[in-house]
């Protein structure tokens, strides 16, 4: 007795194994590429924030308006990334003190973690949810500096 033919035929089978080996290949190609994406964004957001906070607040003409200045900087370059500058941690490190001396260098530092896009909240205890980011720039006060 001779097998029916359509369990030998292979016709139409085609477009299902593209559709199944599609989606096992393409999804998680797609969420890497998304994530991927929203890191470099970040690392780049945080690396600018970094240099830019640094470079307006040693041309300041006082701490107070230094540090308003440097965190502008960083809410506007977080802003323009599309990130929220709250996750941003900055901190101002000055040799010597105090800050806005003539030829002491001031360094910022910038931390954030960046969420993974689509990483469902309850997988927070199991698993890290956020890449930690790190950036730092240091600028010195320039040797005419004066205080306004």
């Amino acid at each position: 007795m001779r097998a029916s033919s359509s369990w030998t035929d292979d016709s139409g089978s085609a477009s299902l194994e593209f559709v199944t080996a599609g989606l096992v290949l393409l999804v998680p190609l797609v969420y890497l590429v998304l994530a991927v994406s929203a890191i470099q964004s970040a690392a780049l957001a945080t690396e600018g924030a970094a240099r830019q906070a640094a470079r307006v607040f040693v041309i300041a003409d006082s701490e107070a308006d230094a540090r308003a200045s440097a965190s502008a900087a960083v809410e506007f370059a977080f802003a323009d990334h599309g990130l929220d500058p709250a996750l941003a941690r900055v901190t101002v490190a000055c040799d010597p003190q105090p800050c806005l001396t003539r030829r002491s260098l001031v360094t910022v530092s910038i931390d954030v973690d960046v969420p993974l896009p689509l990483a469902p909240a309850a997988l927070g205890r199991s698993f890290a949810l956020a890449v930690p980011i790190r950036a730092s720039a240091t600028q010195q006060v320039s040797r005419f500096w004066v205080a306004g």
